[in-house]
């Protein structure tokens, strides 16, 4: 007899931690009593745990593992304590639960809320259930304006907030920032080379002749590292040294507020306008003299960057297979991307790797349009054959699931009502299990294999729409690139690599990214 499979969903968010009956332990108990109390044989029970994740999005890792195993059919049930575990955003949560579990045949259980959709059958639970959605994101959205109020009354008294300090300074005991004497002295040297009239290659470059570590690299020398730094190299990011001689803090001044969040639970953020961020001069010690820094903000020397003007069809797609930065794309008569992170570095493998615009796209297009052709001219009648027919077999074998219950029951009325003896039932009864239980299993079997032909069918469905809207263009376009192309990557050699966002009826999946490598002979990189 095939396995039924229950996820047991667990949910706890730094909030709830407070709370001890959402406690990870306590949840598990509450699921496993339940697990124990449903009719279900040859039961195998899977555990998907968020520790600290909010539950107003479905950006947690375990949630996202469980979602893709119920894409594959290996999900029979889900069990959560409430709605509030498994999602507090009320539209994702509701479409969840009314719309994707029915497609998959997955149950879907919420024990506190004494919901479990296989008693729903062609409902959704009705206005009770839709009201427990919306108590549960009315919740977070006050949470978060209570906290949000008591953030911004500690910035109104200058206490500091965030958890890390500007390159050049440090916390002190109090918590206060004070300076970091070593990074503060290379910060000094940043605005003394800029008010020489050096501009920020010629920083970067005097930078890395002396040495100097990157902020990401000097943090992590002190055991502190946020980021990866091994793409570094000692190399200073032109970004950063922008930042820092725009960085009104080097002042003493402190500046906090400048962004919000777009929706509760995201990560993605907005810049206010100035007008709403809170300054505090005087705040902490200056690195650097007001008179120095307004002098730097007249020079300009930090790029300023015309959003119009960036737009092209590859934009943040191509990167050097050296060095694994971003490429930048150079104007000229002829565009072209140039790795110019390493352009400091007179032994860097890819100093002065560049390819042009024009024909890197031309490549592009060549290899999308054929292999689109490719989906456009696959036969795929008889995969559809195929489907339809595993469908009727399922059919099929549901009704003789249902003719298999009805006798069972009529077995049963006739043992009641003393029609045939004890014996002669349990043999009876014997017989007719093994046989629903054959029945089930190919049953089960072919449920299976009729939803993974039925993704293989949108896939493929999806695949010939993205081929037509290929074989419709004539050159590489913004849109193509957004639809079609996750990274470009160029190396020496006229070499280059495209990651793909989607899979290729001839590709075979590697960790989620299709590859696609292409030599490209008419050009020498290297100028």
């Amino acid at each position: 007899m095939s396995k039924y499979v229950i996820a047991m969903y667990i949910r706890l968010s730094v909030e709830d931690a407070k709370t001890d009956s959402l406690s990870i332990p306590n949840q598990r108990l509450i699921l496993g009593k339940h697990i124990d109390t449903l009719e279900e044989s040859n039961v195998e029970v899977i555990e998907f745990i968020d520790n600290g994740h909010t539950g107003v999005n479905f950006e947690r890792p375990a949630v996202q593992e469980l979602l893709e195993m119920v894409r594959q059919g290996g999900i029979n049930c889900i069990i959560v304590k409430d709605f509030s575990r498994f999602g507090r955003n009320s539209i994702e949560t509701g479409y969840f639960i009314e719309k994707v579990f029915p497609v998959y045949g997955v149950r879907f259980i919420s024990v506190s809320d004494g919901f479990d959709s296989q008693e729903y059958k062609g409902d959704t639970g009705g206005l009770q259930v839709a009201f427990k959605y919306l108590l549960h994101e009315y919740y977070s959205l006050d949470l978060s304006r209570k906290t949000k109020s008591s953030k911004y009354a500690k910035m109104k008294r200058g206490e500091y907030q965030s958890a890390v300090c500007p390159f050049g300074y440090k916390k002190g005991a109090d918590g206060h920032m004070e300076i970091d004497e070593d990074a503060a002295a290379v910060v000094r040297l940043i605005f003394d080379l800029a008010a020489e009239s050096n501009n920020v290659y010629r920083i970067k470059k005097v930078l890395f002749e002396r040495g100097i570590p990157t902020p990401g690299e000097y943090r992590a020398a002190k055991g502190t590292c946020f980021h990866d730094i091994s793409r570094s190299k000692g190399i200073w990011q032109q970004s950063t040294l922008s930042r820092i001689l725009s960085d009104e803090r080097y002042t003493g001044t402190y500046i906090i507020g400048k962004r919000e969040l777009i929706e509760v639970g995201g990560r993605k953020t907005r810049l206010k306008d100035e007008s709403e961020w809170y300054k505090i001069p005087g705040h902490h010690p200056a690195i650097v003299s007001n008179e120095l820094y307004e002098r730097i903000q007249t020079q300009a020397l930090h790029f300023k960057c015309d959003k119009h003007e960036r737009q092209y069809a590859l934009r943040a797609r191509v990167y050097c297979g050296c060095c694994g930065h971003s490429m930048a794309r150079l104007k000229r008569k002829s565009p072209v991307f140039s790795c110019r992170f390493t352009m400091v570095d007179d032994n860097a493998e890819c100093r002065g790797l560049e390819i042009n615009e024009n024909e890197l796209e031309s490549l592009i297009f060549t290899v999308i349009s054929k292999q689109a052709e490719v989906v456009i001219n696959s036969d795929r009648l008889g995969a559809e054959t195929g489907y339809e027919i595993k469908t009727e077999q399922t059919a099929e074998y549901a009704k003789l699931l249902d003719k298999c219950r009805d006798e069972k029951r009529v077995l049963y009325e006739q043992f009641v009502l003393g029609k045939i003896h004890a014996e002669q039932y349990k043999a009876a009864k014997a017989s007719a299990d093994a046989e629903y239980n054959r029945i089930d299993r190919i049953y089960s079997s072919l449920c299976n294999e009729a939803a993974q032909m039925r993704i293989s069918r949108d896939t493929d469905s999806k695949s010939r729409n993205t081929a037509k809207a290929v074989l419709n263009e004539k050159v590489l376009t913004q849109e193509l690139v957004d639809l079609l192309i996750d990274k470009v990557t160029v190396y020496p050699g006229n070499h280059v690599e495209i990651a793909w966002k989607v899979i290729w009826p001839f590709h075979s999946e590697n960790e989620g990214r299709q590859y696609t490598d292409c030599s490209y002979p008419s050009r020498k990189y290297f100028r």
